[in-house]
């Protein structure tokens, strides 16, 4: 009982951490970064760490907790995994319209792309979470994947959900400063410069402490033994992939 009051601790605060990091991105490109557009200005690359927060941070970790919540235990695993599958496909999508923003706003503006380090953390996330994704189809919900394939692609599938949250977290960290780095210089574009920790600066560096702690919370809560979803006994496996619940 006391483990089961721990996870929903944990989960209650995963959500409201999950909220806050949605609240805090919006505010800080509503208020100081002037809103937003899709018109090739600035105001169409504020999508871009709003997009990214939402989908590839905090859709993406509440989608990988689904399977431990003990309320889900006893029942039929299909709907989980669709709406499992469901939650991370919105969240690809945010992802790779977030890239569209920015790739889209660099077009237009003859800004170079993929030359920071933040860029290149932030590509190969969303192609592993691609990737990751197909496999998962492939895998868990197509009913000609073999139970051997299922079997082998598990403890990978889980390993590597663990990494690109990880890379995400990273990602979106390094590219809060180095957008404060290059809005922030001072008086050359009429901000206060960031050393001086302005009140954006405040924001958004609470933006990214949040988001640590979302991630600190969603993987306390993917390692924990206990909150593990039990193996169904050998004898209740069924063949396809699509209606067992072993996976």
């Amino acid at each position: 009982m006391r483990s089961i009051v721990s996870f929903y601790f944990c989960y209650l605060l995963c959500l409201c951490l999950g909220i806050a990091c949605v609240v805090f991105v919006s505010i800080w490109n509503s208020h100081w970064r002037g809103g937003f557009a899709w018109d090739g200005s600035a105001l169409q690359f504020n999508w871009h760490p709003v997009l990214m927060v939402t989908g590839l941070v905090v859709l993406y970790g509440n989608g990988a907790v689904l399977y431990r919540i003990p309320l889900t235990w006893g029942q039929n695993k299909l709907p989980w995994k669709l709406l499992h599958a469901g939650v991370m496909l919105l969240a690809l999508l945010c992802s790779i319209l977030g890239l569209c923003a920015v790739f889209d706003f660099h077009h237009t503006n003859s800004t170079p792309n993929l030359y920071s380090l933040h860029s290149w953390i932030g590509i190969c996330t969303t192609a592993l979470f691609t990737t990751q994704w197909v496999m998962g189809l492939v895998g868990f919900l197509l009913p000609c994947s073999p139970m051997s394939f299922r079997k082998l692609l598990k403890p990978a599938h889980v390993w590597m959900g663990g990494c690109i949250l990880i890379l995400s977290i990273v990602s979106c960290i390094s590219g809060i400063n180095e957008k404060l780095f290059f809005a922030l210089k001072g008086t050359t574009n009429g901000t206060m410069p960031y050393g001086n920790l302005p009140p954006e600066a405040l924001v958004a560096n609470s933006l990214g402490v949040l988001i640590v702690a979302f991630g600190l919370v969603v993987l306390k809560i993917l390692s924990n033994q206990k909150w593990q979803r039990p193996e169904p006994r050998s004898e209740d496996m069924g063949y396809s992939p699509l209606l067992q619940d072993d996976s």
